[in-house]
Order: structure tokens, then sequence, then C-alpha cells
């Protein structure tokens, strides 16, 4: 179905509304991105005629878009659509009782200690390299290890303050020295003032430049091409965090 932006000046008027919104509820950029979406493609679905909507005819969107997405597209767009309805058209929203997705239990792939020193000898960027280690020695999600600073790190309680994970919460997890020797060492080879791991467009030489963290696509595509190289049989990539089954004994990064 079609996402692009309708040019509808009053469907314009409404999204950018939805946009406001979205960004003053506090929703992480994915959630932003996700009921943007749904909002343009509902929008294009019905020529941008939104306001009255009733309960056959969004029936009969949600079942023609679970004939080509997913189940999690299926909910997003109707969290997206339940959203723009109750902020910007101030309307009450009406539950779809049909819409209920089937009970899926999933845990993470789990990746052995051969395998993450397969890993980290076969990623040949040192940014990503450092940022895998601390990602699976401490079990953090993609946005998660992204996200840390400087001032992040507790190593006088061994610990790291991980802010604005699942579900707008804070957490704590534990420092095992190995990651606080490791994340030492990167950091002193581009001693930004605040992102553990700054953005490569400069290099790490002029690292402490950059005012943006290492971007999440080019992380993606590193972790695919060194599964695909080594032949790891796992979905790394689309997984937000890997349990690793046992601690990982690896060399810390030389100065």
């Amino acid at each position: 179905m079609d996402t692009s932006l309708p040019t509808d000046p009053q469907f314009i008027k409404s999204y950018n509304k939805h946009c406001k919104h979205l960004k003053l509820n506090g929703l992480q950029p994915k959630t932003i991105d996700a009921y943007s979406r749904a909002i343009r493609r509902i929008g294009n679905y019905f020529d941008c005629q939104l306001n009255n909507l009733t309960m056959e005819q969004l029936v009969d969107y949600f079942t023609d878009l679970l004939e080509s997405l997913s189940w999690s597209a299926v909910k997003l767009d109707l969290y997206g659509l339940r959203f723009f309805y109750t902020k910007v058209l101030n309307k009450t929203w009406q539950d779809i009782p049909l819409i209920k997705p089937p009970k899926a239990t999933r845990i993470p792939d789990i990746v052995s200690i051969e395998q993450t020193k397969q890993l980290f000898a076969a990623t040949n960027k040192l940014s990503y390299k450092v940022f895998f280690f601390t990602l699976y020695s401490m079990g953090l999600r993609l946005g998660e290890g992204i996200r840390l600073t400087v001032g992040d790190i507790d190593s006088t309680n061994m610990r790291v303050h991980i802010r604005n994970a699942k579900g707008n919460k804070d957490r704590l997890v534990p420092l095992p020295e190995s990651t606080l020797h490791v994340i030492r060492n990167f950091w002193s080879l581009h001693k930004h003032s605040s992102f553990i791991f700054p953005n490569r467009k400069r290099g790490l030489k002029n690292a402490h430049l950059v005012d943006s963290p290492l971007e999440r696509g080019g992380i993606q595509t590193a972790m695919k091409t060194v599964v695909e190289q080594i032949g790891i049989k796992k979905k790394l990539v689309a997984t937000p965090y890997v349990t690793v089954t046992q601690p990982i004994f690896w060399k810390p990064v030389s100065t």
C-alpha cells in the first residue's frame, strides 16, 4: 500500500498536527515513524477522508493490510489511527474487536561463545567491533547501545544507566570489567564529550567533532555482512538484542 504523503491540503494540515502531537507525547522515534507512516497509508487508502470512517471501512482496510503485511504492521496502523482520532480529531475511538493477532511466544536467538569470537574477529571496523562486544556482553538492545553516553557509565558501582529503554523506562544493567576496559580503550581513541559510539563520518581522529552517534543502518549493514561471512544461521539483524549463553572472554582493544 502507498505510504507517500498525499497532496490534499487539509490532510497535510491534519498530518502535520498528528506528527507534532506524536513528538509532544514523548514517543520513541521508531514509534513516531510507524504512526506517521500509518496515517499516510490510511490517508491514501481512503482518499484523505479519515474524519468519519465506519467500522465496516476499517475492517476492510485492515483485512487488505493483512494480505500484504504482518500482524505487527496491522497493530501499528491501528494504534496510529487511534492516536490520530483521539489527539488530532478529538473524537472518541471505538475499538475494532475483530483485530486480535494470534498469540506468539518469542525468545531471542542464542549466540554461543565460539560464535561471538567469530563475530568479533570478522568485524573489521573498530567502532562496530566494540559496539557489538558492548551490546552482547550487557544484553542491550540496538537503540540502547547507540544512545550510550559517557555519563551513563558508572565505573564506581560497575553498572550502566540505560535511558529511554522500551516503554520509555530507564534501567540499570551490570557492567562487566572486561566491557569497561574495552569501552575505556575505545573512548581514548576518539574522546567525544558525550557519545560512547560517535558517528563514523569523520573517522576516529575527528569523531569528537560529530554531533550524532553511530547510525542504525550502518550497524545493521555491518552485522549482516559479518553474519553472512561467517555463516551464522540466526536472525541477528532483525533481533533487537542477542543473549550470550556465557560470559565473553575477548582480548580488549588496544590503544
